[in-house]
């Protein structure tokens, strides 16, 4: 099978990526639980986050099922484990004892502990779970999640990898071709985890027991997967790109104008059908960066090979840096609005000299930050079934 390079792909990785960097600058300036705040705080921020906050876990988890299908593709699932191990394990075991402590280090000072860090980060080995004790992944969450993922659902990916079962994903690809289906039934899947999971099982992200995540981001993990089965799936997408664009727009106009600014107080049915409403948003919103994405961003250059790599460092990083530098500035006098941007710049310009001149040139850093050894890395590919242009 002549394969092609996906750098639409590859794009939309290191945009979702970077998105984090923004999202949780805005946390220490919101109303929403976060780990240290700033002195003034505001609604205005919530706005936009609103907006990103229901699509931008769903869009990685999507990504990942679909680096995962190219991954498989090049490997026996011994060697798949054995990668997801050293690229996503490793990492997370390192980044629980490296990288996540501080994070609680300067969310206790705020809440006005004393002790040095040293005196602190002894109570990370008494293994208690935060926020009880001082034992978390906090934002690497995601990492364990996409472990468990891909080591729990193997047997179904790679039963979807047989040359036989290819049928199976051809007849998903033309029954959802029609838009109709593309449209409804994801978004009445996914309102059904809420429908019947949200009370009972509310997100802690701690995997145990989180089971309306699971519903929602493991069905994500194997939808990104069985899209890169079939080129059927992106001529579908692309297709339709401007009807997802249009109706993402008049949804989210909508949202904004009878829910997210004033947020009336809904209950039963009338919270259901918002919440119906909403998903519907959100789905839209993924069809959309994916069909459009295909579209318009499959070219390379010279950013993309060097933030292709550097995006995961920049994710395990940056939070521990947001966090950190937030601390810090809560106390000055200054606009909010200012201060978003240097908290910004500071974990982007943090995350970067850190990759630039450290973590990218030895092999332990390169290890411990989920990279392939120097020697033998070549930039991140993710490929696809030959296919004619939609263009």
């Amino acid at each position: 099978m002549k394969s092609t390079r996906r750098y639409d792909l590859d794009w939309l990785r290191v945009l979702a990526f970077g998105l984090l960097i923004f999202f949780h600058a805005g946390m220490f300036f919101n109303y929403w639980g976060w780990h240290v705040k700033n002195n003034v705080q505001t609604h205005l921020i919530e706005y936009p986050m609103r907006f990103s906050s229901a699509w931008r876990m769903a869009l990685l988890f999507m990504i990942s099922g679909m680096g995962v299908y190219w991954a498989l593709g090049r490997r026996s699932a011994g060697e798949f484990i054995g990668e997801r191990t050293k690229r996503i394990f490793l990492p997370l075991v390192f980044g629980m004892f490296v990288i996540v402590p501080p994070q609680i280090f300067y969310e206790r000072l705020q809440q006005g502990a004393s002790f040095s860090y040293g005196e602190f980060y002894k109570t990370v080995f008494d293994f208690q779970p935060y926020p009880k004790g001082s034992f978390s992944w906090h934002h690497l969450w995601y990492l364990i999640y996409l472990f468990s993922y891909s080591f729990i659902g193997l047997p179904i990916l790679l039963y979807l990898r047989k040359p036989a079962e290819q049928r199976v994903t051809a007849k998903l690809a033309s029954f959802f071709s029609n838009p109709v289906w593309l449209l409804i039934l994801p978004t009445v899947w996914h309102w059904l985890a809420d429908f019947l999971l949200e009370e009972r099982f509310p997100t802690t992200n701690a995997l145990v027991n989180d089971w309306r995540q699971h519903w929602h981001y493991f069905t994500l993990f194997l939808t990104g997967y069985v899209f890169c089965t079939q080129q059927q799936f992106w001529d579908t997408l692309a297709r339709y790109r401007f009807l997802t664009l249009g109706l993402m727009v008049v949804t989210t106009t909508i949202l904004y104008a009878f829910f997210w600014i004033d947020q009336p107080q809904l209950e039963g049915w009338n919270y259901e059908a918002y919440a119906l409403f909403r998903t519907f948003n959100a789905w839209t919103c993924l069809l959309t960066i994916f069909g459009n994405g295909y579209q318009y961003l499959n070219f390379n250059n010279r950013f993309l090979a060097y933030a292709n790599e550097a995006v995961y460092p920049f994710y395990i990083l940056h939070q521990t840096i947001t966090v950190a530098a937030g601390y810090y500035l809560a106390p000055l006098l200054i606009d909010w609005p200012v201060k978003f941007i240097l908290l910004a710049a500071i974990t982007f310009f943090g995350c970067w000299i850190l990759y630039h001149f450290i973590i990218r040139h030895f092999a332990f850093t390169r290890l411990v930050f989920g990279l392939k050894p120097k020697a033998t890395h070549t930039p991140v590919v993710i490929e696809s079934p030959n296919a004619k242009s939609v263009r």
